[in-house]
């Protein structure tokens, strides 16, 4: 049994990047989409798409790639975790690579980056980083 399957799809994501790899698979959740939009907001992945099969769905991500086609994404982290979560204000919220990377955060108004939730005023649970 999976305990934290954002930690899962983050890590199937980091596999496939350092395999070189311009896309992957992962099973589909609504948070897990929730997580993609946002990354896709800022400018981390290229896009995704949900495919069902019955009662279970899976998500493939297309990573995105610089002009030279360097990866967008160095790296993907877990922050607050299924035996310890973490919550931060939007005072607090941590700034990813002095503001290059973002931080993924579950608010009572979505799913929001960082700079996100310091335009808001909101905090939440702080999910994961990326830069």
């Amino acid at each position: 049994m999976m305990t934290d399957p954002i930690a899962d799809m983050l890590t199937r994501m980091r596999n496939a990047l350092r395999s070189g790899a311009s896309n992957c698979v992962v099973p589909g959740s609504k948070l897990k989409v929730r997580i993609l939009d946002t990354m896709k907001r800022e400018g981390f992945v290229d896009g995704y798409e949900v495919h069902a099969d019955g009662h279970r769905s899976v998500i493939r991500i297309n990573f995105k790639f610089g002009p030279e086609g360097e990866k967008v994404i160095s790296s993907l982290a877990r922050f607050s975790k299924p035996g310890c979560r973490r919550y931060r204000g939007f005072e607090d919220l941590p700034k990813v690579r002095g503001g290059l990377g973002i931080a993924v955060i579950s608010t009572n108004q979505g799913v929001l980056s960082d700079r996100e939730c310091r335009e808001r005023r909101v905090g939440g649970e702080v999910l994961c980083t990326v830069d």
